[in-house]
């Protein structure tokens, strides 16, 4: 006698290790704990350092801008932006237009940052074992990923 929880028809689809989202979780924690000892080089979080990319990119942004650029919402970045400023990494003002609009800017310090980071990308990509060809077709993958998701919502 079969059950329902031993059939291959009900149960496979509902495997972890089946599961996209368990792959692209656990590699993302993965990814994280291989930046780590980088970022802490740097004295920065994985979270910093992806707004310092931001700030590295285009520097003068507005918080909703940046939050926008990394897919969050701006009252969860706004302690991480007071954390890189009391670091001396950037500095947040009001908009003279309209004071509800803080401007980011980086200092000197923060923009020094970024030569200290350059070696970061060569480290991941010898991390991942990979090649840049193979890294970058699967970061398109996941961006039109992200992007199919994002149209469902």
């Amino acid at each position: 006698m079969t059950t329902e929880h031993n059939t291959p028809d009900t149960c496979d689809h509902l495997l972890l290790d089946n599961q996209v989202c368990f792959a692209l979780h656990s590699t993302s924690l993965m990814m994280t704990k291989v930046y780590k000892p980088l970022l802490q080089a740097l004295g920065l979080t994985y979270p910093q350092y992806l707004a310092m990319m931001v700030l590295w990119e285009r520097d003068g942004l507005t918080v909703g801008e940046i939050s926008t650029r990394l897919l969050t919402d701006p009252g969860s970045l706004t302690p991480l932006l007071k954390r890189l400023e009391a670091e001396g990494l950037l500095s947040r003002t009001r908009s003279r237009e309209d004071e509800r609009v803080v401007i980011v800017e980086l200092t000197e310090q923060g923009r020094a940052l970024r030569d200290k980071a350059r070696g970061i990308p060569q480290c991941i990509l010898a991390a991942s074992g990979s090649t840049v060809e193979r890294l970058q077709k699967l970061q398109r993958e996941l961006q039109d990923l992200r992007a199919h998701l994002q149209d469902s919502l």
